[in-house]
Protein backbone atom coordinates (compact mmCIF):
# COMPACT_ATOMS: atom_id res chain seq x y z
CA UNK A 1 0.00 0.00 0.00
CA UNK A 2 1.47 3.38 -0.83
CA UNK A 3 2.37 5.68 2.18
CA UNK A 4 3.79 9.57 1.84
CA UNK A 5 3.48 12.73 0.76
CA UNK A 6 5.40 14.10 -2.12
CA UNK A 7 5.83 18.20 -1.80
CA UNK A 8 7.37 19.92 -4.82
CA UNK A 9 8.08 23.46 -6.02
CA UNK A 10 8.71 26.93 -4.82
CA UNK A 11 11.00 26.45 -1.69
CA UNK A 12 11.17 30.29 -0.26
CA UNK A 13 13.23 31.98 2.33
CA UNK A 14 10.40 34.22 4.06
CA UNK A 15 11.86 37.77 5.90
CA UNK A 16 8.45 38.34 7.97
CA UNK A 17 8.25 41.72 8.69
CA UNK A 18 5.41 42.36 11.24
CA UNK A 19 4.63 46.73 10.62
CA UNK A 20 1.79 48.79 12.15
CA UNK A 21 0.17 49.39 9.57
CA UNK A 22 0.24 49.98 5.60
CA UNK A 23 1.77 52.96 3.88
CA UNK A 24 0.50 54.99 1.19
CA UNK A 25 3.04 55.23 -1.34
CA UNK A 26 5.74 57.77 -0.62
CA UNK A 27 4.42 57.41 3.15
CA UNK A 28 6.37 55.34 6.10
CA UNK A 29 5.24 52.34 8.84
CA UNK A 30 6.72 50.96 11.34
CA UNK A 31 8.41 47.87 11.80
CA UNK A 32 7.31 46.05 14.80
CA UNK A 33 9.26 42.75 14.61
CA UNK A 34 10.75 40.51 12.02
CA UNK A 35 11.71 36.60 11.37
CA UNK A 36 13.26 34.48 9.06
CA UNK A 37 11.25 31.16 8.42
CA UNK A 38 10.83 28.61 5.25
CA UNK A 39 7.81 29.29 2.90
CA UNK A 40 6.92 28.13 -0.45
CA UNK A 41 3.85 25.63 -1.24
CA UNK A 42 5.79 22.25 -0.57
CA UNK A 43 7.97 24.31 2.43
CA UNK A 44 4.99 25.13 4.05
CA UNK A 45 2.55 21.90 3.80
CA UNK A 46 5.54 19.51 4.30
CA UNK A 47 6.46 21.54 7.64
CA UNK A 48 2.50 21.64 9.11
CA UNK A 49 2.70 18.21 8.37
CA UNK A 50 5.58 17.21 10.36
CA UNK A 51 4.15 19.70 12.89
CA UNK A 52 1.04 17.87 13.05
CA UNK A 53 3.09 14.49 13.80
CA UNK A 54 1.27 12.36 11.78
CA UNK A 55 2.81 8.69 10.89
CA UNK A 56 3.39 9.79 7.38
CA UNK A 57 6.98 9.76 5.21
CA UNK A 58 7.38 13.42 3.84
CA UNK A 59 9.78 13.88 0.39
CA UNK A 60 10.87 17.49 -0.36
CA UNK A 61 11.59 18.06 -4.29
CA UNK A 62 12.78 21.48 -5.55
CA UNK A 63 15.55 23.95 -5.85
CA UNK A 64 18.09 26.05 -3.41
CA UNK A 65 20.64 27.89 -3.95
CA UNK A 66 24.26 26.76 -2.83
CA UNK A 67 24.06 29.94 0.13
CA UNK A 68 23.17 31.05 3.75
CA UNK A 69 19.48 31.04 2.77
CA UNK A 70 19.82 27.60 1.14
CA UNK A 71 21.72 26.32 4.03
CA UNK A 72 19.02 27.37 6.70
CA UNK A 73 16.01 25.57 4.11
CA UNK A 74 18.27 22.42 3.85
CA UNK A 75 18.60 22.44 7.53
CA UNK A 76 15.05 22.93 8.39
CA UNK A 77 13.95 19.90 6.16
CA UNK A 78 16.01 17.75 8.02
CA UNK A 79 15.57 18.92 11.46
CA UNK A 80 12.27 17.70 10.74
CA UNK A 81 13.27 14.33 9.02
CA UNK A 82 11.80 15.54 5.64
CA UNK A 83 13.32 13.48 3.02
CA UNK A 84 15.35 15.55 1.36
CA UNK A 85 16.93 13.25 -1.99
CA UNK A 86 15.44 15.29 -4.19
CA UNK A 87 16.29 18.71 -3.12
CA UNK A 88 18.54 20.29 -5.84
CA UNK A 89 21.42 23.06 -4.63
CA UNK A 90 21.62 25.24 -7.88
CA UNK A 91 24.87 27.30 -7.45
CA UNK A 92 23.62 29.66 -10.66
CA UNK A 93 20.78 31.37 -8.89
CA UNK A 94 20.60 32.07 -5.16
CA UNK A 95 17.78 30.57 -3.37
CA UNK A 96 14.53 32.57 -3.41
CA UNK A 97 13.30 34.25 -1.05
CA UNK A 98 10.55 36.83 -0.03
CA UNK A 99 10.33 39.69 1.92
CA UNK A 100 6.64 39.69 3.44
CA UNK A 101 4.66 42.88 5.16
CA UNK A 102 2.25 41.42 7.87
CA UNK A 103 -0.22 43.64 9.63
CA UNK A 104 -3.94 44.46 11.08
CA UNK A 105 -4.55 40.21 9.30
CA UNK A 106 -3.36 41.53 5.82
CA UNK A 107 -0.22 40.92 4.08
CA UNK A 108 1.75 41.53 0.91
CA UNK A 109 4.42 40.18 -0.64
CA UNK A 110 7.60 41.25 -2.24
CA UNK A 111 9.21 37.94 -3.74
CA UNK A 112 12.42 37.15 -5.50
CA UNK A 113 12.37 34.25 -8.12
CA UNK A 114 15.90 33.20 -7.35
CA UNK A 115 16.67 29.09 -7.68
CA UNK A 116 12.72 28.32 -8.16
CA UNK A 117 12.86 29.73 -11.49
CA UNK A 118 15.26 26.73 -12.86
CA UNK A 119 12.51 24.01 -11.79
CA UNK A 120 12.37 21.69 -14.49
CA UNK A 121 11.01 18.87 -16.21
CA UNK A 122 14.33 16.94 -15.68
CA UNK A 123 13.89 17.01 -11.81
CA UNK A 124 10.68 15.19 -11.84
CA UNK A 125 12.48 12.61 -13.65
CA UNK A 126 14.05 10.30 -11.20
CA UNK A 127 11.54 10.75 -8.68
CA UNK A 128 10.49 7.50 -7.91
CA UNK A 129 8.81 7.00 -3.94
CA UNK A 130 6.49 4.43 -3.16
CA UNK A 131 4.52 7.86 -2.09
CA UNK A 132 0.94 8.06 -2.50
CA UNK A 133 0.15 12.04 -3.44
CA UNK A 134 2.52 14.48 -4.79
CA UNK A 135 1.25 17.89 -4.26
CA UNK A 136 3.15 20.58 -6.62
CA UNK A 137 3.10 24.19 -5.71
CA UNK A 138 2.56 27.19 -6.55
CA UNK A 139 2.23 26.96 -10.35
CA UNK A 140 2.04 30.64 -11.74
CA UNK A 141 5.45 30.79 -9.38
CA UNK A 142 7.73 28.33 -10.90
CA UNK A 143 9.24 29.76 -14.35
CA UNK A 144 10.32 26.78 -16.34
CA UNK A 145 7.16 24.92 -15.16
CA UNK A 146 4.83 27.47 -16.50
CA UNK A 147 6.58 28.00 -20.04
CA UNK A 148 4.90 26.89 -22.87
CA UNK A 149 4.89 23.01 -23.69
CA UNK A 150 4.17 21.86 -27.65
CA UNK A 151 2.38 18.76 -26.58
CA UNK A 152 0.98 19.39 -22.97
CA UNK A 153 -0.01 23.52 -23.37
CA UNK A 154 2.99 23.80 -19.92
CA UNK A 155 5.66 22.06 -18.95
CA UNK A 156 4.09 21.94 -15.37
CA UNK A 157 1.29 20.22 -17.25
CA UNK A 158 3.98 17.75 -18.22
CA UNK A 159 5.37 16.92 -14.94
CA UNK A 160 1.77 16.20 -13.35
CA UNK A 161 0.94 14.11 -16.53
CA UNK A 162 4.46 12.28 -15.64
CA UNK A 163 3.85 12.04 -11.91
CA UNK A 164 0.37 10.45 -12.82
CA UNK A 165 2.14 7.96 -14.84
CA UNK A 166 4.08 7.09 -12.17
CA UNK A 167 0.77 6.26 -10.14
CA UNK A 168 0.46 9.15 -7.60
CA UNK A 169 -2.37 11.16 -7.15
CA UNK A 170 -1.76 14.91 -7.99
CA UNK A 171 -2.44 18.01 -5.68
CA UNK A 172 -2.06 21.07 -7.40
CA UNK A 173 -2.28 24.85 -5.99
CA UNK A 174 -1.35 27.69 -7.31
CA UNK A 175 -1.20 31.72 -6.96
CA UNK A 176 -2.60 34.66 -8.27
CA UNK A 177 -1.44 36.55 -11.46
CA UNK A 178 -2.27 38.14 -14.30
CA UNK A 179 -5.77 37.26 -15.61
CA UNK A 180 -4.17 35.72 -19.05
CA UNK A 181 -1.25 34.31 -17.35
CA UNK A 182 -3.75 32.58 -14.89
CA UNK A 183 -6.31 31.35 -17.41
CA UNK A 184 -3.09 29.78 -19.52
CA UNK A 185 -1.31 28.02 -17.10
CA UNK A 186 -4.19 26.76 -15.22
CA UNK A 187 -6.50 25.36 -17.95
CA UNK A 188 -3.04 23.55 -19.18
CA UNK A 189 -2.76 21.23 -15.91
CA UNK A 190 -6.57 20.84 -15.15
CA UNK A 191 -6.46 17.03 -17.57
CA UNK A 192 -3.52 16.31 -14.95
CA UNK A 193 -5.10 17.19 -11.80
CA UNK A 194 -6.78 14.59 -9.42
CA UNK A 195 -7.47 17.57 -6.29
CA UNK A 196 -7.55 20.90 -6.64
CA UNK A 197 -7.13 23.02 -3.71
CA UNK A 198 -7.29 26.89 -4.68
CA UNK A 199 -9.05 29.88 -2.97
CA UNK A 200 -12.61 31.57 -4.45
CA UNK A 201 -10.75 34.37 -6.21
CA UNK A 202 -8.17 32.33 -8.18
CA UNK A 203 -11.57 29.36 -8.84
CA UNK A 204 -13.36 32.44 -10.00
CA UNK A 205 -10.69 34.06 -12.26
CA UNK A 206 -10.21 30.76 -14.03
CA UNK A 207 -13.76 31.13 -15.72
CA UNK A 208 -14.34 34.40 -15.50
CA UNK A 209 -16.98 34.33 -12.82
CA UNK A 210 -16.85 36.38 -10.08
CA UNK A 211 -17.22 34.08 -6.59
CA UNK A 212 -16.57 36.83 -4.33
CA UNK A 213 -19.10 39.84 -4.70
CA UNK A 214 -19.01 43.38 -4.49
CA UNK A 215 -20.12 44.00 -1.16
CA UNK A 216 -18.21 40.97 -0.02
CA UNK A 217 -20.44 38.11 0.48
CA UNK A 218 -19.84 34.60 -1.91
CA UNK A 219 -22.12 33.63 -4.27
CA UNK A 220 -22.70 29.65 -4.02
CA UNK A 221 -24.68 29.63 -6.97
CA UNK A 222 -21.06 30.36 -8.82
CA UNK A 223 -18.81 27.93 -6.69
CA UNK A 224 -21.25 25.10 -8.28
CA UNK A 225 -20.83 26.79 -11.90
CA UNK A 226 -17.28 27.10 -11.37
CA UNK A 227 -16.49 23.80 -9.57
CA UNK A 228 -18.69 21.88 -12.52
CA UNK A 229 -16.51 23.74 -15.20
CA UNK A 230 -13.36 22.41 -13.47
CA UNK A 231 -14.21 18.48 -13.99
CA UNK A 232 -15.62 19.45 -17.58
CA UNK A 233 -11.75 20.93 -17.99
CA UNK A 234 -10.28 17.67 -16.24
CA UNK A 235 -10.06 17.56 -12.89
CA UNK A 236 -10.72 14.19 -12.14
CA UNK A 237 -11.97 13.31 -8.63
CA UNK A 238 -12.14 16.48 -6.19
CA UNK A 239 -12.25 20.80 -5.88
CA UNK A 240 -11.72 22.66 -3.27
CA UNK A 241 -12.29 26.05 -2.63
CA UNK A 242 -11.17 27.58 0.77
CA UNK A 243 -12.15 31.29 2.47
CA UNK A 244 -11.83 32.51 5.19
CA UNK A 245 -15.47 32.06 6.01
CA UNK A 246 -14.93 27.86 5.24
CA UNK A 247 -14.84 25.96 2.24
CA UNK A 248 -16.73 25.17 -0.70
CA UNK A 249 -16.43 20.91 -1.76
CA UNK A 250 -17.44 19.61 -5.07
CA UNK A 251 -16.76 15.55 -5.82
CA UNK A 252 -16.88 14.54 -9.36
CA UNK A 253 -20.75 13.68 -10.20
CA UNK A 254 -21.83 15.22 -6.74
CA UNK A 255 -23.68 18.07 -5.64
CA UNK A 256 -21.34 20.29 -3.75
CA UNK A 257 -21.39 20.99 -0.05
CA UNK A 258 -20.36 24.18 2.12
CA UNK A 259 -18.30 24.09 5.44
CA UNK A 260 -18.25 26.93 7.68
CA UNK A 261 -15.47 27.40 9.83
CA UNK A 262 -15.21 28.86 13.60
CA UNK A 263 -15.47 32.63 13.57
CA UNK A 264 -11.95 34.22 14.86
CA UNK A 265 -11.61 37.65 16.64
CA UNK A 266 -9.73 39.97 14.55
CA UNK A 267 -6.67 40.85 18.30
CA UNK A 268 -6.25 36.78 17.64
CA UNK A 269 -5.00 36.91 14.59
CA UNK A 270 -1.16 37.57 14.45
CA UNK A 271 -0.74 37.28 10.49
CA UNK A 272 -2.29 35.21 7.20
CA UNK A 273 0.68 34.43 5.61
CA UNK A 274 0.29 30.44 5.07
CA UNK A 275 -2.92 30.09 5.79
CA UNK A 276 -4.02 28.40 2.73
CA UNK A 277 -1.34 26.42 2.77
CA UNK A 278 -2.30 24.89 6.49
CA UNK A 279 -5.44 24.67 5.29
CA UNK A 280 -3.81 22.44 1.95
CA UNK A 281 -1.94 20.57 4.73
CA UNK A 282 -5.06 19.34 6.57
CA UNK A 283 -6.56 18.22 2.94
CA UNK A 284 -3.55 16.18 2.12
CA UNK A 285 -4.11 14.71 5.60
CA UNK A 286 -7.70 13.86 4.99
CA UNK A 287 -6.81 12.65 1.56
CA UNK A 288 -4.02 10.34 2.43
CA UNK A 289 -5.70 8.47 5.49
CA UNK A 290 -9.14 8.25 3.15
CA UNK A 291 -10.86 10.02 5.96
CA UNK A 292 -14.70 10.97 4.96
CA UNK A 293 -14.74 14.69 3.48
CA UNK A 294 -16.56 16.10 6.35
CA UNK A 295 -13.16 15.25 8.73
CA UNK A 296 -11.08 16.08 6.35
CA UNK A 297 -12.40 19.56 5.95
CA UNK A 298 -12.79 19.91 9.82
CA UNK A 299 -8.86 19.42 9.89
CA UNK A 300 -8.07 21.60 7.30
CA UNK A 301 -9.91 24.31 8.92
CA UNK A 302 -8.53 23.67 12.29
CA UNK A 303 -4.93 23.45 10.61
CA UNK A 304 -5.94 26.89 8.98
CA UNK A 305 -6.85 28.40 12.71
CA UNK A 306 -3.59 27.19 14.22
CA UNK A 307 -1.61 28.76 11.36
CA UNK A 308 -3.33 32.52 12.53
CA UNK A 309 -1.46 32.55 15.30
CA UNK A 310 2.02 33.16 14.25
CA UNK A 311 3.57 35.73 11.15
CA UNK A 312 5.42 32.71 9.59
CA UNK A 313 3.87 30.47 7.26
CA UNK A 314 4.32 27.29 9.47
CA UNK A 315 4.71 28.72 12.76
CA UNK A 316 1.44 27.85 14.14
CA UNK A 317 1.20 24.69 13.38
CA UNK A 318 0.28 21.94 16.27
CA UNK A 319 0.25 18.57 16.71
CA UNK A 320 -3.11 16.96 15.37
CA UNK A 321 -3.76 14.98 18.62
CA UNK A 322 -4.39 18.58 20.49
CA UNK A 323 -7.45 19.35 17.95
CA UNK A 324 -10.59 19.45 19.98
Amino acid sequence: MKKGIIGAGNWIVDIIKTIDRFPAVGELCNILSQEVAGGGGPCNVLFDLAAMEVDIPLYAVGRIGVDGNGDYLYNEISKRKINSDFIIRDATKPTSYTDVMSGNGKRTFFSSRGANANLDYEDFVNVNIDAKIFYLGYLLLLDKLDSADPEYGTVGAKVLNLMQQKGYKTLVDFVSEAPEKFRRVVKASLPYIDYLVINEIEAGNTFEEKIRLDDDSLDFAAMERVAVKFFEAGVKELVIFHYPEGAFVMKKGEKGQTFNSAAIDAENIVGTNGAGDAFCAGVLYGLHEDLPIEQTIAIANWSAVCNLSSPSASGGARPLKLMQ
